[in-house]
């Protein structure tokens, strides 16, 4: 029996993608009979997707000010030397979220580090596979798209609280979801924020806050669809760009990048 157009096209690029990372990825392959086929059909989707390229972002109209935010030259170096961020991400991380302030706060003289989860790959019954990299790697996204891949300092079980001056935790549709389920992070964040110290988070990043249950009687902002889990959690969430409440600093999207970003430098500066 012919297989179905796309369903020809998908096998063809599942073999072109087989070929391309074979050394990351082993993918088990088996005959399907034409029932299985059609099964299958209609188990999966066209791949179309929607992304959002950072050079379309900082030339969007109304971005001018984040535009200018990344391509005007830092006059001072050094109002962050000696300061130490943690950026705790995993995979599914807003890329503009996460490399833009990244970016700015070594651009002050700030040492960074990128904290990941510790790898624990899932059960094998789940059907998932992991390429190589992603013991020592996390995946980047743009809006809903996988774009490509950073390389993680530390994992959260390696950290402590005196390691850092603050702690970043960057968006993402699924990054948070990632971090909010690991026990390491979770009890790490509980001890940064009783240390006083800075937590700043942006888009679906603050429910992560949430899950460690620090954000009562706290004011904070963030993303349109999560702003009711930030409300349930017992925090008074404000529709503002940024919202600074003591040590907690909170933003609400990718175009808000600039002003989290400002904010937090100022934020550290002052101590």
């Amino acid at each position: 029996m012919k297989q179905p157009y796309h369903l020809t096209t998908l096998f063809t690029l599942l073999l072109i993608t087989s070929f391309q990372t074979h050394a990351q990825v082993k993918v088990k392959t088996t005959t399907l009979t034409s029932h299985e086929l059609t099964v299958l059909n209609q188990l999966g989707s066209p791949a179309v997707v929607v992304n959002m390229p950072v050079s379309q972002l900082l030339n969007a109209p109304g971005n001018e000010a984040l535009r200018s935010f990344f391509f005007t030259p830092i006059k001072d170096s050094t109002v962050l030397k000696g300061k130490k961020i943690a950026v705790i991400a995993a995979d599914g991380f807003e890329e503009i979220e996460l490399l833009g302030p990244v970016w700015y706060f070594k651009q002050l003289g700030a040492k960074v580090d990128i904290v990941a989860p510790k790898f624990v790959s899932a059960p094998e019954r789940y059907g998932l596979q992991y390429p190589e990299m992603s013991k020592t790697h996390i995946m980047a996204i743009q809006y809903l798209q996988p774009v490509g891949w950073i390389k993680f300092d530390r994992t959260a079980d390696q950290i402590k609280v005196s390691d850092y001056d603050a702690v970043f935790i960057p968006g993402g549709a699924w990054n948070p979801d990632n971090l909010r389920f690991d026990k390491d992070v979770i009890k790490f964040i509980q001890d940064f924020n009783k240390s006083g110290k800075l937590i700043a988070a942006i888009c679906h990043a603050p429910v992560v806050l949430a899950s460690a249950d620090i954000l009562k009687g706290r004011k904070l902002t963030g993303y349109w669809n999560i702003q009711v889990d930030l409300k349930n959690a017992g925090g008074t969430v404000l529709e503002q760009a940024v919202v600074v409440d003591g040590n907690l600093i909170t933003s609400r999207h990718p175009i808000d990048v600039s002003e989290f970003s400002r904010a937090v430098g100022v934020w550290l500066a002052s101590k």
